[in-house]
């Protein structure tokens, strides 16, 4: 049997429909917003696994080139792996709806969203996330939901829900969030320093649609809705729980109360589940994971404990303070600009590369193509946490974190007409105990001023936790990784000392008041203030001059019929160029020119020898011409490459001339004037100039 639902979004409609599609996966839905279709469908395992200690949730979005009525390009033409933009809408499915499965759900799930349809003016990563909620809602996948996600901009002071893509360029914030009835769940997006009570305002405005969301899925799922399988929550055996409680929990007391490193902590722990598991494995020998649970949930509870009693952290840090900060610009001393910036135990090295029109990023997705100019990437190599692992193609993890910090920076990267360059940088984590993704945000302004580029301001970032029991609660400013996987919150706010650039927040509970919201950016700027007056005492300003191993950009306008002049037949003319001075031209549909060149020498000559094969001829104007044909009457002089005029006999000299081969070969240069210009042809003198220097010599 088919339903659907429809609502109205900010004027726009939304409709989710069921039972005409993947009618064997445990839940589908379409949802469909203007001409921009998803399909999302919902299957799980039919037997839990047995041997895992984690949620096995798996999403997968995919926009279908079809859906915009394009053939995918390469060799292939079908479909590859995963875009960036896909990877990244994926995450934006994943986060919301993967607190709200049952604890210790064990049975392998997967969400798939495919774009069937784009209409080129809204996107189709929130109403994945929509319909992800609502396949899981009418499933009998236990899920204890409904979540709904809209994306949400400001153009001209006005708050617009689910915009299209034109409205999204003109916007100075862009925010994706995503709540239940109750709470906001998750925030992802960017804005152009925006002060923190525009973003509450933004959370408010987003969550007014998200219960309509919300509604509409649980009307959907009281009529399509199938019975939820029961998914058996682990129980602990009281008697295991006492025996190891018996073991280690006078250990954990002493252990969350001193002050380790984060190696030496995870050593101890390591040492005392070593411990508890051999003296235990004799009387529960297929008990492992259940004994390593209980483990990890002693700690937890000790830390959350000792945070909210006593405002004591793992590392004896109070709520509010930032961990010991370090920096170092210029180390890496062949690149064009570098820093190392160093909190706690989370070390950022930055690397910047300035490069030409030609190293831009095409991206081809459903919109239209265009082209990126400034680029962040984020590695995230095993040994920053002391494992080994393996090297390959960068994961969803590196992509998001690497995304997070370009978007936090792009508010300060200087216009394309003010700074010509391709911007890419480049974050290695070396080390990392907390929120790597805020130190590359930091490491990344430092090393864009190290390298010259003429930034705005200084852009730092930081990461929140928040540790809640009941109604009494504690946020904590830049926690580590032990405060994340144990804590209730994650929440990064970068921005300068105006406003902010970027946010991302995930909780793992289920509700979060727009009152602990509030504080958490309050408490956020603090900690941000702090960390942007570090940066400024390491260098306050962009250096002056670009490193000498970058290379020179000089950007100028030639008019657009004579871009065929530069080209020249085949290429030949602009290939020589490159090749007689060492450079790199591009030319824009527009008539600009853009040179590049390590040598500042070879870009200025290649400058006015394009501008002398684009210039235009003037009256009255003299050149240093080259004689290239001689006759009885005259000789015919190149004034400009391609552009020759008539030198008559009568205008060579101020005396009566008989031969013109007594003044001139053919390759010599000569001076002159024009002094008419007739239906395409010039007329040149010699004589003009002769006798103005005769003038002048007179007036001496």
């Amino acid at each position: 049997m088919e339903y659907a639902k429809e609502i109205e979004i900010d004027g726009k409609s939304l409709k989710i429909e069921t039972g005409k599609f993947a009618r064997q996966a445990n839940g589908a839905v379409m949802v469909t917003m203007g001409g921009t279709m998803v399909l999302v469908a919902a299957t799980a395992a039919d037997e839990p696994k047995q041997d895992i200690d984690f949620l096995p949730l798996s999403v997968d979005y995919r926009e279908k080139p079809s859906a915009a009525g394009k053939i995918p390009g390469g060799f292939f033409k079908r479909e590859g792996k995963p875009t960036e933009k896909e990877v990244l809408s994926a995450r934006l499915i994943d986060r919301p709806i993967r607190p709200l499965f049952p604890d210790g759900y064990r049975y392998e799930s997967q969400i798939a969203a495919f774009v069937y349809s784009f209409d080129g003016q809204y996107d189709a990563d929130v109403l994945a996330a929509v319909g992800a909620s609502a396949a899981l809602m009418i499933s009998d996948i236990p899920f204890q939901g409904p979540i709904g996600e809209v994306r949400v901009v400001r153009v001209n002071g006005k708050f617009i829900i689910n915009p299209t893509l034109t409205e999204i360029e003109e916007s100075d914030l862009e925010l994706t969030v995503a709540g239940t009835e109750d709470s906001i769940v998750m925030v992802e997006g960017e804005a152009k320093e925006v002060e923190e009570s525009v973003l509450l305002q933004a959370f408010e405005a987003a969550h007014l649609e998200i219960k309509k969301i919300v509604a509409l899925q649980k009307e959907l799922a009281s009529e399509a809705g199938k019975e939820k399988f029961e998914a058996e929550e682990p129980v602990v055996d009281e008697e295991l729980y006492e025996d190891i409680k018996k073991l280690a929990y006078e250990r954990y007391v002493e252990l969350v109360a001193t002050i380790l490193s984060k190696q030496e902590r995870q050593q101890k722990n390591k040492e005392l589940q070593t411990e508890v598991l051999e003296a235990l494995a004799e009387k529960y020998p297929e008990s492992e994971l259940e004994i390593k649970g209980v483990l990890h949930d002693m700690e937890k509870d000790l830390m959350r404990k000792q945070i909210l009693e006593e405002g004591k952290r793992l590392d004896g840090r109070n709520t509010t303070e930032v961990r010991p900060i370090s920096i170092e610009l210029g180390l890496l001393k062949m690149t064009h600009g570098s820093a190392l910036f160093t909190r706690g135990e989370t070390q950022s090295l930055m690397t910047l590369t300035l490069g030409t029109k030609a190293d831009e990023q095409i991206i081809d997705g459903l919109q239209e193509e265009y082209k990126k100019r400034f680029l962040l990437h984020y590695n995230f190599p095993p040994f920053s946490v002391g494992e080994v692992g393996r090297y390959g193609a960068p994961g969803r993890r590196e992509i998001g974190h690497g995304n997070l910090a370009e978007r936090a920076l792009k508010a300060i990267i200087p216009s394309e007409k003010d700074f010509p360059y391709t911007i890419r940088l480049i974050s290695d984590i070396l080390e990392s105990n907390g929120s790597s993704s805020m130190a590359t945000v930091c490491s990344g302004s430092l090393a864009l001023m190290d390298g010259g580029v003429p930034v705005k301001c200084p852009i730092a970032g930081i990461a929140m936790g928040l540790i809640k029991q009941d109604e009494t609660y504690q946020i904590l400013t830049d926690i580590t990784g032990t405060e994340d996987h144990l804590g209730d919150m994650d929440f990064k706010v970068a921005g300068s000392d105006k406003g902010v650039t970027a946010i991302q927040m995930d909780i793992k509970i289920k509700g979060l008041s727009f009152e602990i919201m509030e504080k958490a950016l309050a408490q956020a700027k603090e900690g941000r203030m702090f960390i942007l007056d570090k940066m400024n005492s390491a260098i306050s300003a962009p250096r002056e001059s670009l490193s000498p191993y970058a290379p020179r950009l000089i950007t100028f306008p030639i008019n657009t019929d004579k871009i065929g002049t530069v080209i020249g037949p085949g290429g030949k003319v602009i290939q020589k160029i490159q090749k007689d001075y060492g450079v790199e031209v591009f030319i824009e549909e527009d008539g600009t020119v853009n040179i590049a060149s390590t040598s500042a020498e070879g870009a200025q000559q290649a400058k006015e020898f394009i501008k002398s094969i684009v210039a235009e001829p003037e009256l009255g104007k003299d050149y240093l011409g080259k004689v290239v044909k001689l006759t009885d009457f005259g000789a015919f002089i190149e004034i400009l490459p391609g552009v020759q005029g008539l030198l008559h006999i009568s205008q060579i000299d101020n005396v009566r001339v008989n031969k013109v081969r007594d003044y001139f070969k053919e390759g010599d240069t000569v001076k002159v004037r024009i002094v008419k210009m007739e239906n395409g042809k010039i007329s040149l003198s010699r004589k003009v100039i002769l006798n103005s220097r005769d003038e002048k010599e007179k007036e001496k």
